[in-house]
């Protein structure tokens, strides 16, 4: 494959991110979603936007309401939007809040505003999906509103589906597996990447885990992408048996792991992207951490729809490097 991975994972040494850290970028003019009302419409992007069952309870433990989640993506929008620009949307919709049925939705409803934009894209059976894409706040709270709580982009754009512009890891801990195995496994992730001259960056799921991200330069197909996980994430497991598997098959993961999961860059796969809302009870939100947060320990609580908002305001867009097209990794040589 290349460059010999396997060197690169013996002798990986721990370098924390030595990026600099982005101040907040504020809203020119910020969106108010009003409350104590069962519907609404909003204007924004020179659009109206029509809001609908704003008082139902989505977080029944923390007495959250659909309002409020619209009102915290309007807020974090200016952050948040630039990662979502130019993908197709698979849409999770949670009509009746986190413990109420969900189901999957890709193709976009009909008939839809003209402010929702379509990424069609050409499936295997020569089926064309018109997927949705979030273009602006305008189109980020009518798919909101349709009761997507998490929100999950493709993984390129849709100018090109099949060649990604992110590599990324799923670090998910074997049932029963402590999170603090799963800062280490993305401590061993990152420094077998860092050895490689690759520089990657760490947010929390939001569920159980860690996300690890490159991006990468677009060249390489999505198989390519996908092979190239596949290959570094069983070697990790190969150098740290005791703490990694890249065991695909649920029932032959040994206890005490952390899957590093490459299949998430296999086709039709998505993650839920960052400052992504989760369905749980403590409202997490997937979230941006520096290397020296991993370091010193975080949890998957620590991040939730509450505090996020003001982390922004304080730290500002940890993975804006990420939209930077200068800093992306050519994957080519390690092919």
């Amino acid at each position: 494959m290349g460059r010999d991975i396997m060197i690169a994972v013996a002798t990986a040494k721990r370098q924390g991110s030595t990026r600099r850290h982005t101040r907040a970028k504020k809203s020119a003019a910020p969106v108010s979603i009003p409350n104590n009302v069962p519907d609404a419409e909003v204007t924004v992007d020179g659009a109206t936007v029509k809001l609908t069952n704003l008082q139902k309870i989505f977080w029944p433990k923390l007495r959250l309401t659909k309002r409020d989640l619209l009102q915290y993506y309007a807020d974090v929008s200016s952050w948040l939007l630039p990662h979502l620009r130019n993908r197709a949307m698979v849409m999770k919709r949670y009509p009746n809040g986190i413990n109420a049925p969900f189901f999957f939705m890709k193709r976009a409803p009909s008939p839809r505003p003209d402010f929702v934009p379509v990424c069609p894209i050409e499936h295997a059976s020569g089926n064309i999906i018109d997927f949705p894409m979030i273009q602006n706040v305008a189109s980020l709270l009518w798919l909101v509103n349709l009761g997507c709580i998490d929100l999950n982009p493709w993984y390129a754009r849709c100018d090109d589906v099949h060649r990604p512009d992110y590599l990324h890891f799923d670090l998910d801990p074997v049932e029963g597996t402590p999170f603090r195995r799963v800062l280490e496994t993305s401590l061993l992730v990152r420094d077998a990447l860092s050895a490689l001259q690759i520089r990657s960056y760490a947010k929390t799921t939001g569920s159980r885990g860690i996300h690890v991200y490159v991006p990468i330069v677009r060249g390489p197909d999505q198989k390519q992408v996908w092979a190239f996980a596949k290959k570094f994430s069983k070697e990790l497991e190969e150098r740290h048996p005791k703490v990694v598997t890249a065991e695909y098959r649920v029932a032959k993961r040994p206890k005490g792991r952390v899957l590093v999961d490459y299949n998430q860059n296999a086709w039709n796969r998505t993650l839920a992207s960052v400052y992504s809302v989760r369905p749980k009870p403590e409202a997490t939100v997937s979230t941006p951490v520096t290397w020296k947060e991993v370091e010193r320990g975080v949890e998957i609580e620590d991040f939730t729809m509450m505090n996020v908002p003001r982390r922004l305001k304080k730290v500002g867009d940890l993975w804006e490097p990420l939209l930077d097209t200068k800093a992306r990794v050519r994957l080519e040589p390690f092919l």
